[in-house]
């Protein structure tokens, strides 16, 4: 019985032994499981904040290209805004101008009105002069004896008609003589206010370019062996190249400018690309004069945004760019367009005529200039054929005639180029002529004029803008002296060409001698 107890007790004191380390085993799990629990928990966190990290990134990326954006969009709306606002400032401008001729008009409309009132007022006064006329040459008539009641009316009508229509000539001739009086001060002024609102270069174009060589060496390459490269440059531009001793430059020698900038541009590719050869010279100016057909088109096209022409035919833009290679006595044909084109614009604000009209005729008034052919035809009645196929207005055509009198003019816009036209070419340093040319053409204006009989003598003056004639007091009289001096201006036309207008004046002295004896 006691060995079972002691049994016992060893197997009770083994299960509490096997408890307690149980125990301790599941403590131990325990507190691992809670370990890595709080690991979980950690990494848990860990990544909840990595992850809130990247979200906010991810969120601030997003408000950033919001934003980005909407600057954008504010850069643009306020671009928006700032055109609308300088369109706004151009149309009020404008407004203001419109306004202050309409202004202008209605003063000359008062001042009009106040002079037709006179006038009414004046006829009035001479009616009743008449009146008591009547009444006066009636009385006496009746004391005349044997005169009949008609025969005295007769003869009254008649004395007051003479003396009626004596009145009316008069206030005619008065009234004319204002008016003109009154267009001669208006018409200077507009031109004086468009001469002084116009600022224009003085440039005179030469006939020879300048090409900077890097190097005296490349004097050598460019004539090449036996000359056989100048001579391919010379045959394919059309240009004279001039090699001489100016250190490191070669000259372009050619009255065609279009083909002088050719030839430069071409020369100065050929030095940059360093391979000159006969084969690539042809290449090169070939690509250059392509490129320049584009160039041309570009040149019209900025001419007319800075004039603010718009529709014009991709023909006439080109043709228009060709101008700026072209000159007339030294001055650059395009430059003359475009200052043809703003001084028609001012006088044709200035009057009330169709500005936009008047620029574009003054634009394409020369626009003939541009074009090559062995027509006959000038070069106004070749750009009214090239406007006229390309659709342009009639009135714009007509301008283009009329500007050199080839047709008269059929609108007031049309005279405003004319006048243009003559304001920019007869302007100080406007044009030029070499000396040759400038004395052969006063001796020719002199041998025309003395070639009439009765001239005496001819004088060129004022660098041949003015024709002085002495003319014989017996051979001569006032009528065959007017008759003298539309020959010699019909000559001048016919015979000569000259820039701006010719002025022919005719002196004719009478003189009386008389002896006291």
């Amino acid at each position: 019985m006691s060995e079972y107890v002691i049994f016992g007790l060893i197997a009770a004191a083994l299960l509490a032994v096997w408890l307690v380390i149980r125990l301790k085993i599941v403590e131990q799990r325990f507190r691992e499981a809670e370990e890595a629990a709080a690991a979980l928990r950690r990494e848990a966190e860990a990544e909840a904040e990595r992850l809130k990290k990247e979200r906010l990134l991810e969120a601030k990326d997003e408000i950033f290209r919001w934003r980005v954006a909407a600057e954008k969009e504010i850069q643009e709306q306020r671009k928006k805004v700032t055109e609308l606002e300088r369109r706004l400032g151009e149309k009020e401008q404008r407004l203001e101008r419109e306004s202050r001729h309409l202004e202008r008009k209605k003063r000359d409309v008062e001042q009009r009105a106040r002079a037709v009132k006179r006038r009414e007022q004046e006829v009035a006064e001479a009616q009743e002069r008449a009146d008591r006329l009547v009444v006066e040459r009636t009385r006496q008539l009746e004391l005349v004896a044997g005169m009949t009641a008609d025969e005295a009316k007769r003869m009254l009508l008649e004395s007051i008609e003479a003396e009626a229509r004596h009145e009316g000539a008069l206030l005619a001739r008065k009234v004319e003589d204002e008016a003109k009086e009154k267009a001669e001060v208006e018409a200077r002024k507009i031109l004086s206010l468009a001469i002084q609102r116009c600022a224009a270069e003085h440039v005179v174009e030469t006939t020879v370019s300048v090409v900077d060589l890097p190097s005296e060496e490349m004097k050598g390459r460019i004539i090449g062996r036996e000359g056989r490269n100048i001579r391919a440059l010379e045959q394919a531009t059309g240009v004279d190249l001039i090699v001489d001793d100016t250190p490191e430059a070669v000259i372009l020698s050619s009255f065609d400018p279009l083909r002088r900038e050719i030839a430069r541009v071409a020369i100065e590719q050929l030095i940059r690309d360093g391979r000159i050869h006969p084969a690539r010279i042809e290449e090169v100016v070939a690509k250059v004069e392509a490129e320049f057909e584009r160039k041309l088109r570009e040149e019209g096209e900025q001419a007319a945004f800075e004039l603010g022409i718009h529709n014009l035919h991709e023909q006439l833009l080109g043709f228009l760019g060709k101008l700026k290679y072209r000159t007339s006595y030294g001055q650059n044909v395009l430059a003359h367009a475009k200052e043809v084109a703003i001084i028609s614009g001012m006088i044709a604000s200035e009057i009330g005529a169709d500005r936009e009209l008047a620029v574009r005729g003054g634009l394409l008034h020369d626009i003939g200039k541009g074009i090559e052919t062995e027509s006959d035809a000038n070069h106004s009645e070749l750009g009214a054929d090239l406007a006229r196929r390309l659709g342009e207005d009639p009135r714009v055509i007509n301008a283009i005639l009329s500007h050199h009198n080839d047709e008269e003019p059929k609108t007031i816009e049309a005279v405003i180029v004319q006048i243009a036209d003559a304001i920019s070419a007869a302007r100080p340093g406007a044009r030029r002529e070499t000396l040759d040319n400038y004395i052969k053409r006063l001796e020719s204006l002199e041998k025309i004029a003395e070639s009439f009989t009765g001239v005496e003598k001819a004088y060129a003056i004022q660098a041949g803008r003015e024709l002085r004639i002495l003319v014989n007091n017996e051979q001569v009289t006032d009528e065959g002296a007017k008759e003298i001096a539309k020959g010699i201006a019909g000559r001048i036309e016919a015979e000569l060409r000259y820039p701006g207008r010719i002025k022919v004046t005719i002196i004719r002295e009478t003189r009386v001698t008389e002896y006291a004896r």
